[in-house]
């Protein structure tokens, strides 16, 4: 009989060999495709048209989210504005939007002319790169304490239904106190107080000039957005006002 081999067993080493020094040959491949990858969509990007309005815009609505103020630049052109100039100066300088807004400041301008002294002194307008701001004491709009339009208000909201009417441009009432606090049945904040100024005053532009309701919108700050430091009874006044900001349809700001 044939002699039966006996099957060969293989020990394994003790030691398993140390691996070639250096990164596996799979990761220098994915390394190559990611670095490809990434310039194919850096160039997609500079194909890409860029928006900066669209930038700006987002950024302000992540900054309102964590309640930080936005501060708009404003203009050069608009901020040498002098009425002192001539409308054609003026015109040769500025750029189309900004032509619009001036013509938004001389209209408020020639409208608040013929009122009394009082008015005058309680309202003021400026402007910014998105729109005009008309400001009025809340003195000159409110019963004190309250958020029922005194006698005369309607001579101070018929010239902000006059704009609208002349202009198509978007509308946000913004109310505003100082700091001291206030806490009655109807109004436990300033929170509640600026809210209500802002929104009693926006439906009587809305009824009485029958502006479409999707151009407006009414906000209260409170005390959050001070013109000027809550260290003086002048100053508070100044605080205590409504702001009128007309702006272009396009740009959704508050």
């Amino acid at each position: 009989m044939a002699r039966k081999e006996e099957p060969v067993i293989r020990r394994k080493p003790l030691h398993e060999p140390s691996p070639a020094p250096g990164l596996p040959p799979w990761m220098a491949t994915f390394a190559d495709m990611m670095t490809l990858l990434l310039c194919f969509f850096v160039l997609l990007l500079s194909f890409a048209e860029q928006s900066e309005q669209k930038y700006r815009d987002a950024l302000g609505s992540i900054r309102g989210a964590f309640g930080v103020r936005e501060l708009r630049t404003v203009s050069d052109t608009m901020a040498r504005f002098d009425t002192s100039q001539s409308a054609r100066e003026m015109v040769d300088r500025i750029s189309p939007d900004d032509r619009l807004l001036l013509g938004v400041i001389m209209r408020i301008k020639s409208l608040m002319e013929n009122e009394d002294r009082m008015i005058q002194e309680g309202t003021g307008v400026s402007a910014d790169r998105d729109g005009v701001v008309f400001g009025a004491d809340s003195a000159v709009l409110f019963r004190p304490g309250t958020a029922e339009l005194a006698p005369g208000a309607d001579r101070v909201l018929d010239k902000v239904i006059d704009v609208l009417r002349e202009y198509k441009l978007s509308l946000v009432v913004r109310g505003h106190t100082d700091d001291r606090p206030i806490a009655t049945a109807k109004f436990p904040s300033n929170w509640e107080l600026s809210s209500a100024r802002a929104a009693v005053a926006l439906d009587y532009i809305l009824r009485k000039g029958g502006i479409d309701i999707n151009r407006a919108k009414a906000v209260g700050y409170a005390d959050t957005r001070p013109a000027v430091p809550n260290d003086s009874d002048e100053h508070r006044l100044k605080n205590q006002r409504v702001e009128f900001y007309l702006h272009m349809p396009q740009r959704d700001a508050w």
